[in-house]
């Protein structure tokens, strides 16, 4: 997967998608709830609640689920959840932002720093990995959704940035202030999103060894199960066997 830097991109292609449904729905579950629990319940009025439950739709999560975590925002008072990121350096001195989502940011620093240091690798102060990447508006549209050349039209009316064509994707990419305003006006002709994020794309890919490219892959997979983790991100290049 050379040139992208979020390790979704690649869970999938190795079929991992599949077998931790149930651990993909309960994240998409928490930021619905996040997101129902800081703004409005309707997500009419919502970007980020309405850009939560069109990932979970993606993701082929039922709408009981979706629903369940809508009404979780009310109910589940008590906790408070908070966005944090952690940025280090895995194996082959590999960049990596882990963006969390958590109720006790004591276990999940804990968490975090145990797996990075078992890798061989090592967590570090906000700073020192981002600079090795843009922040960026990502949102990502099905191919099946429209055609390359209205696509390119529409991306040019809405005034984003860029329009990259991956496998069977769109990639439309704007500044992180944007993101929504875009957003919107592609909602007039596109109704399905894969997905609407900040993501950290990479300056440069970085080639990793053939011996370090499994070690690295294992890695990602370990901070991937962990509960508060919801976004991974790198600036390696990695091959999909």
């Amino acid at each position: 997967m050379a040139g992208h830097s979020h390790w979704a991109g690649i869970k999938h292609k190795k079929g991992k998608a599949d077998k931790q449904r149930s651990k993909i729905f309960s994240k998409l579950s928490k930021e619905i709830t996040v997101a129902a629990k800081l703004g409005d319940k309707d997500p009419a009025m919502n970007p980020r609640l309405r850009s939560a439950i069109q990932a979970a739709r993606s993701a082929n999560m039922p709408k009981d689920n979706i629903e369940r975590a809508i009404d979780k925002s009310s109910v589940n008072t008590g906790s408070n959840f908070e966005n944090l990121r952690y940025e280090g350096f895995g194996p082959e001195k590999i960049a990596v932002i882990v963006e969390t989502l958590t109720d006790n940011k004591n276990r999940t620093a804990s968490n975090i720093r145990t797996i990075f240091q078992k890798a061989g690798g090592s967590l570090g102060t906000q700073g020192s990995a981002s600079h090795n990447f843009n922040q960026m508006g990502v949102i990502k549209v099905n191919k099946e959704e429209i055609t390359e050349e209205e696509m390119l039209e529409l991306v040019i009316e809405a005034g984003a940035d860029e329009c990259i064509s991956k496998n069977n994707i769109y990639e439309i990419q704007c500044s992180v202030n944007e993101i929504y305003s875009i957003k919107k006006k592609l909602e007039k002709r596109i109704s399905n999103f894969i997905s609407t994020k900040i993501e950290w794309i990479p300056l440069n890919n970085v080639k990793v060894s053939d011996d370090q490219h499994e070690k690295l892959i294992e890695f990602f997979e370990t901070l991937e199960d962990d509960d508060d983790v919801q976004n991974i991100f790198f600036n390696a290049e990695l091959r999909v066997n």
